[in-house]
């Protein structure tokens, strides 16, 4: 059996798992989310773990094994908790602000990019240079995040651009004279 799927998901107070044979549902405080579940997989809660079989032992009932019991503790991590990501504007006027569901941001372009952001993801704008991207799905949150960086990456002589918060980049010299 696959080493990640061994491990027990701890379900922490007020999250909630209702489980069917095709289906997996997890309520919490931010929300709810629900995982299909394969013919070859099941999940059987004791008292307050959730814990990921096989039915049958196969490579890739092993490999769908570990994914669902990844898949579920994100799930539970996100309606408890949610997931958030920060990205940095780098670069003389590039700025973002936040109108509603959509994002606004100039990057040195002749025009202005609008953003929309998808069902259940929220982007916050604390300052001009700084956005903050939240939700309880982490791979909308991610996937949002690569979007807005993908308009502007940072590039590599001044660093300019869009980068996640903390990143670095690795600055190549200047051609010389």
């Amino acid at each position: 059996m696959s080493r990640v799927a061994n491990q027990a998901i701890t379900l922490p107070k007020g999250v909630t798992a209702t489980i069917t044979t095709d289906s997996v549902t997890v309520k919490g405080a931010k929300g709810t989310m629900s995982l299909p579940l394969t013919a070859a997989i099941e999940v059987v809660q004791e008292g307050d773990q959730l814990k990921v079989n096989q039915k049958v032992e196969t490579r890739q009932s092993n490999i769908e094994a570990g994914t669902t019991r990844a898949h579920l503790a994100n799930y539970v991590t996100g309606v408890s908790s949610g997931f958030e990501r920060k990205l940095e504007l780098v670069g003389v006027g590039y700025r973002a602000a936040a109108q509603g569901k959509s994002l606004n941001l100039t990057l040195g372009f002749s025009h202005p990019v609008v953003y929309a952001a998808p069902e259940g993801v929220v982007i916050e704008t604390p300052s001009q240079t700084e956005i903050l991207i939240k939700g309880i799905d982490r791979q909308k949150v991610g996937q949002v995040a690569a979007d807005i960086r993908a308009y502007r990456p940072p590039e590599p002589y001044k660093g300019k651009g869009v980068r996640y918060s903390g990143e670095k980049i690795e600055l190549k010299e200047a051609k010389k004279k």
